[in-house]
């Protein structure tokens, strides 16, 4: 229960960056777009921290994909490394 609320702050945080992020580096990443991926984020870090049992876990993976495949991806489209 207590690696819970660090995933769902990381999944928080998470959400902030994909407010600011432009909604055409998704489409160029061939994502969902970037209301489907704040929302998926921000309510797998609200079930995390509430700790739901099934949906935590769920939540967990969700934050994890965002973190280690979607935001690299991301941001070497923002910074121009297109390869």
């Amino acid at each position: 229960m207590i690696l819970y609320w660090p995933v769902s702050i990381a999944g928080a945080i998470g959400a902030v960056q994909i407010a600011g992020t432009r909604p055409d580096a998704f489409d160029a990443a061939d994502r969902k777009d970037k209301w489907t991926w704040f929302g998926m984020v921000l309510g797998s870090a609200l079930a995390t921290f509430i700790g739901f049992p099934i949906l935590s876990w769920v939540g967990i993976v969700v934050i994890g994909v965002y973190w280690w495949d979607v935001r690299p991806q991301i941001k070497s489209i923002l910074n121009g490394e297109y390869y």
